[in-house]
């Protein structure tokens, strides 16, 4: 454990305990301006995991983020936001955390030290060749999830490592790994503060970009939305507006026509198509309403 650089001591906040408020949020965000540049140095591997993902994802395959602790909360936070977001599907993309979906709201001790309760969620989903496990861990270590990548490999999924140490037993076993290293942390070991946040800086980057490539955003706007609720209703309304340059009342009346499917509409009011030829359309394109148009 002390070898890692996710457990050293940071001799930047050995006195952090005697500063006042001020001077403790200042000193974190100092560490914190670390981060970015850590990730900036994965660009390659993340662009490398966007393409890879979604050949997969296109081919029908799944996109399943496991992890223990803060890594898997993560994890399952950022396929969660994809369905208001992008319309994915939750049986398309989630998270599987060590200790099952209680270890969401409260720790479950012991559940990250078994590789074969890893191996048993994986076969419980019936994991393919088709699918993608993103195995998510600060130190790279982490039992359950290294299990997780054995068997995933076994399965021929595509397998993808997030770490936050240069070499540790996950990145070799994974196809592609991804491991900004942002350096020990303000308080020792607490790797929810910068290996956190570059996580979720990478999975956010990983997960929108196959988001674009699977023609879910037209120019830079979320055009598979899914308007369920009156705020969403709004947003599809004034992209809608935007794209096409319309009122929004027009853009609400082309909603409704198109069955509130904003990537419908846009072909609607672009090819003046019926809703039911730009469902064709759409559906015999993968949906990339650019190459349609």
């Amino acid at each position: 454990m002390k070898k890692l650089t996710t457990e050293a001591r940071n001799e930047n906040t050995i006195n952090i305990d005697k500063l006042n408020g001020q001077k403790i949020a200042e000193l974190i965000n100092q560490e914190d301006h670390n981060v970015a540049q850590a990730v900036a140095t994965q660009t390659v591997a993340m662009g490398e995991a966007i393409e890879k993902i979604t050949e997969r994802f296109q081919s029908g395959g799944r996109i399943i983020y496991m992890g223990a602790g803060t890594s898997g909360r993560l994890g399952a936070l950022d396929a969660i936001e994809l369905t208001p977001t992008y319309g994915v599907s939750p049986d398309k993309a989630f998270g599987i955390l060590a200790g099952g979906h209680a270890a969401m709201f409260k720790a479950v001790e012991g559940a990250e030290d078994s590789k074969e309760l890893a191996i048993k969620d994986l076969k419980n989903i019936d994991l393919s060749d088709l699918d993608v496990v993103i195995a998510i861990a600060a130190s790279g270590r982490t039992p359950y999830v290294i299990g997780a990548l054995e068997y995933a490999n076994t399965c021929k999924a595509l397998t993808i490592s997030v770490t936050c140490t240069a070499q540790n037993e996950m990145s070799e076993l994974a196809q592609v790994a991804i491991n900004p290293v942002v350096g020990p942390e303000v308080v020792t070991g607490s790797t929810r503060m910068k290996a956190g946040t570059a996580q979720k800086m990478v999975l956010n980057t990983i997960s929108t970009g196959v988001m674009i490539k699977m023609g879910y955003v037209y120019e830079n706007l979320m055009i598979n939305v899914q308007p369920t609720n009156e705020k969403l209703v709004k947003r599809a309304t004034g992209i809608l507006s935007q794209i096409l340059k319309i009122n929004e009342n027009e853009a609400g009346e082309l909603l409704e026509e198109a069955h509130k499917d904003v990537s419908a509409a846009i072909l609607m009011n672009k090819k003046k198509i019926s809703y039911d030829r730009a469902y064709e359309l759409l559906k015999n394109n993968n949906y990339q309403v650019n190459k349609i148009i």
